[in-house]
């Protein structure tokens, strides 16, 4: 089969999809099967100017908002890139990772079966950075679109049972989505013999409100002022970087917190650590988890979305209630003051992780999917001159 997978951002960017989908078109590529990677690039702006029309609601209404406005331009964009780009191409199937790159794809190649996979909610991250409100025009928009998405693809899949019920909500057929949580190429992750003296905290995200890393930072002075002795590591980049530094400077903890920045590939530098934490508001799947379970380290997150179906509290990692830094600081002393401990629980997350989000369980749950497609599309002409 000839298969394209669309992205919305270049599969350079680390974590999530890009973490993923790359490797998946390497598994396949290698059982002889053609797969193209396709994505958007940061450069194209405002080239698009295509008239956008959905079939299940009327956009025009929310024009003027800013958002809306820019997700909307983009969708043009992603239009005329792939006319450009793609123009007499010719697949069997196409699999979107991302609501404008599936409804782009099926405006482009309307006789093409196009699948979506819906990774994470735009409109709740939103909310959770302060850029829109619950339930306003925006709001309103975004989740829209998942009614459109299921009108315009031939099937929609997402990453984890909250999330697929969290959309659910916005479906006529909630039923009939498809849940493949991610997975990941094994070698990728190298877990490194080490005996830390100092207990080193880890954690990797996108520097914005979403990720709680406010509520991290108060645990962690929680933690001083009990004299567990640690360090944290906070890997990543965005908006409130200089906020979360005066805040760790204000809370006396400045000395014991690294801001390393942008890193492109932090799994080469995660087996040195010893507890991955994250305090999440809201998580799709969180992949990051499944990533730090494959560097054998412990794992305290939030008791929210994915996480909480990645980690059985106690047994491979540690739950706490999300806005809660006194239950983040108490779990974080545990596997501080107890070794064996968090060694027990690092093993019980490898484990699961190599079971459950195993990269070729992921090949071979769409390797039949896809295959179902091929095979719809082959009986069709047949099946009809039949029933002639």
């Amino acid at each position: 089969m000839n298969i394209l997978q669309a992205l919305f951002f270049p599969p350079e960017q680390p974590g999530g999809v890009s973490s993923m989908v790359p490797y998946i078109g390497e598994r396949f590529r290698k059982i002889g099967w053609e797969m193209e990677l396709f994505s958007l690039p940061k450069r194209i702006r405002n080239k698009g100017h295509e008239a956008i029309q959905f079939k299940t609601f009327d956009w025009h209404p929310y024009a003027g908002n800013a958002i809306v406005d820019k997700y909307i331009q983009t969708y043009k964009d992603y239009i005329w890139w792939a006319k450009l780009r793609l123009s007499g191409q010719k697949y069997d199937l196409i699999h979107a990772h991302h609501p404008i790159a599936a409804l782009a794809m099926k405006h482009v190649f309307p006789d093409i079966p196009v699948l979506m996979t819906v990774h994470s909610s735009y409109e709740r991250e939103l909310i959770l950075n302060g850029k829109i409100k619950e339930g306003g025009p925006e709001h309103r928009f975004l989740t829209s679109i998942y009614r459109e998405l299921e009108n315009a693809t031939d099937r929609i899949m997402t990453v984890s049972k909250s999330f697929s019920q969290y959309i659910g909500t916005y479906l006529q057929e909630p039923e009939r989505t498809e849940i493949i949580p991610n997975g990941y190429d094994e070698k990728r992750f190298k877990p490194v013999p080490h005996e830390n003296e100092v207990t080193q905290l880890v954690t990797v995200c996108r520097l914005v409100p979403a990720k709680g890393l406010d509520v991290l930072l108060r645990a962690c002075a929680e933690l001083r002022k009990r004299n567990s002795k640690f360090v944290l590591h906070i890997i990543g980049d965005g908006p409130i970087r200089e906020e979360l530094e005066k805040l760790s400077q204000n809370l006396g903890i400045y000395d014991d917190t690294i801001f390393y920045g942008y890193m492109l590939h932090p799994e080469e530098l995660l087996p040195f650590f010893d507890v991955f934490v994250l305090p999440s508001r809201a998580e799709a799947f969180g992949s990051v988890f499944a990533e730090a379970a494959l560097c054998l380290l412990a794992l305290v997150g939030t008791d929210v979305g994915g996480i909480a179906e990645q980690i059985e509290d106690g047994a491979n990692g540690l739950l706490v209630p999300s806005e809660d830094p006194v239950a983040l600081a108490n779990a974080l002393e545990t596997v501080i003051n107890d070794p064996l401990f968090r060694y027990e629980m690092a093993r019980a997350g490898l484990n699961k992780a190599k079971k459950t989000y195993s990269l070729n369980r992921v090949i071979n749950e769409l390797k039949r999917i896809y295959v179902s497609f091929r095979d719809e599309t082959e009986a069709g002409p047949e099946t009809e001159r039949q029933e002639t």
